[in-house]
């Protein structure tokens, strides 16, 4: 992948944690469970990134994950599960240049993903795969890789700073209109296809 395809970053949030997120930023998992907030994190997930240490690097959830692309298996999954009122926040690939920020090639909790420095780890990841509109195939094992690599990340260290964090996607007019009256500088679009509709 080029640094050029990268023009936003994504992580998958609440609305009702905006107010949160526009005066603390996006927190690491182990962060945001010192402030209130809501999350939609399936916790079988989080018990499979729990105690998982980057190579070279801290624990998985002592970092922001973000995706290059929200559309992708947890969106699909909280699709699914009938959750609605999400944010898409879009975040500016700056955080590329933080130093410790590690790319995954995949789904971080996954044990085939490969982790790298960032910004040279883009290098590895396959943009076709990560960018592709669906990870679905006929042979299962070739599915489950698409999957995995439709989910690559890129992990931020600590938290990401609210003038970092350009926008968000929402799925309705409504929601657009509350992220608007919560960060009245962002840039709001409704993008349905984000969420699969």
């Amino acid at each position: 992948m080029q640094r050029s395809s990268v023009g936003e970053l994504h992580y998958i949030a609440p609305i009702v944690n905006l107010s949160s997120i526009v005066s603390l930023g996006l927190l690491s998992h182990d962060e945001a469970s010192k402030v209130p907030h809501l999350s939609v994190a399936s916790e079988s997930v989080q018990d499979n990134r729990r105690g998982k240490r980057i190579p070279q690097g801290g624990l998985l959830h002592s970092y922001v994950n973000t995706y290059f692309d929200a559309r992708n298996s947890m969106m699909f999954k909280l699709m699914a599960d009938g959750i609605r009122n999400l944010a898409v926040m879009r975040i500016s690939c700056d955080v590329l240049e933080i130093p410790g920020v590690v790319i995954s090639d995949g789904n971080a909790a996954t044990g085939t993903t490969r982790f790298y420095a960032s910004p040279e780890g883009l290098a590895h990841l396959d943009e076709e795969r990560v960018f592709a509109e669906s990870w679905n195939h006929s042979d299962p094992w070739i599915k489950l890789e698409r999957k995995r690599a439709r989910s690559a990340e890129v992990l931020i260290p600590g938290r990401v700073l609210p003038e970092l964090i350009k926008g968000c996607y929402t799925l309705t007019e409504s929601d657009a209109s509350e992220c608007l009256s919560i960060g009245p500088s962002w840039k709001v679009e409704v993008n349905k296809n984000v969420y699969f509709r």
